[in-house]
């Protein structure tokens, strides 16, 4: 099978940063299903074990976590699904990973594939869909339902690729008033026809700014980016006892600045279930699936924002570059071989 991967952490601009190669088919065991893979997704995670994570010498790693397909294949305890149903999932970071042209996948993290979504838009989900639904209900614990919520949300990075389905879910399923940060311009008009109800620089002081929009106290926080330039501020714009959760990997963060307003901390990693493979792993598999129904019932809209063409080394490092300039918005798709 064709696949894209690496031998070397080397930087996007390399030559041998991403290749091409061919690799042996994978067989499917226990619970895991094999998916002829249609279309996948770029997210910073990707570029991130890229340039820290180098294989055993000899060895080409395949990276890539999003991705829509077909099943061609199940493992012998495989209960959920059969040969030609439609999926997406976003794959486990201790495997090798999508950017292949047949991919294993235990069932239990696995979704069916939005029916109203071609392969390209569902591939632009799972990743993104699973770290904010889990940031939002599990670990910031806001309530699903439209009653009000006299709080509001602060998600800062609205306009990537978790920001951009968090303010959907937020919105849509909660009664939260919902402020997400955005620099640029076009960034900011992505948002708020994500549905954010206000949108802030966060270039720029929060403080004066969110004191004008006379908002709701900011009880819940979702750090989506650059938490080290910005978590001392929010400390201070923050009611207190509320919860403050972040995905990135700050280089610098100092826990006690939330101390004085009693604010629990909460890391949200969408990786720990599969890595770990805790008792409520098959939590992401009905996830994913309440987000397929969400995208059919016009509730939720796919977040695909580019598609890079087919699935190859050069599309890819492109796609990664895009990504490590943090200029990105929505997500980034690559379709078909």
């Amino acid at each position: 099978m064709k696949a894209v991967g690496y031998k070397k952490s080397l930087p996007i601009e390399d030559q041998e940063s991403l290749i091409d190669f061919e690799t042996a088919k994978p067989e499917p065991k226990g619970r895991d299903i094999r998916v002829a893979v249609k279309a996948i997704s770029a997210n910073p995670v990707d570029y991130k074990v890229r340039k820290r994570a180098a294989p055993p010498e000899g060895e080409v790693k395949i990276l890539g976590y999003d991705a829509a397909g077909v099943i061609d294949a199940v493992g012998p305890d495989v209960t959920l699904f059969k040969p030609g149903d439609e999926v997406f999932y976003a794959g486990s970071i201790l495997r090798q990973g999508t950017n292949a042209e047949f991919h294993l996948v235990d069932e239990r993290i696995v979704g069916r594939k939005p029916k109203s979504l071609s392969f390209a838009q569902g591939a632009a989900l799972p990743l993104t869909s699973i770290t904010a639904w889990e940031l939002l209900f599990d670990r910031l614990g806001a309530v699903p339902g439209k009653s009000v919520d006299p709080r509001t949300l602060l998600i800062t990075g609205g306009a990537g690729g978790v920001g951009s389905i968090l303010i959907q879910l937020a919105r849509r399923l909660t009664g939260l008033t919902v402020l997400a940060t955005a620099t640029r311009p076009e960034s900011q008009t992505w948002c708020l026809d994500l549905g954010a109800h206000a949108v802030i620089d966060h270039g720029k002081p929060m403080k004066e700014q969110i004191e004008k929009l006379k908002l709701p106290p900011v009880a819940l926080v979702a750090s989506l980016t650059f938490t080290d330039q910005h978590y001392k501020a929010i400390a201070d714009i923050m009611a207190p006892q509320g919860r403050f959760g972040l995905i990135d990997d700050p280089p610098e963060f100092t826990m006690s600045v939330f101390k004085g307003k009693a604010i629990s901390v909460h890391w949200e990693s969408m990786f720990t279930r599969s890595s770990f493979q805790t008792p409520d792993m098959i939590a992401q598999h009905h996830l994913l699936n309440d987000v397929a129904d969400l995208i059919d019932r016009g509730v939720l809209r796919t977040t695909l924002d580019q598609t890079f063409g087919t699935i190859n080394a050069t599309n890819l490092k492109r796609a990664h570059a895009l990504l490590e300039s943090g200029k990105s918005r929505g997500k980034i798709v690559l379709e078909g071989w």
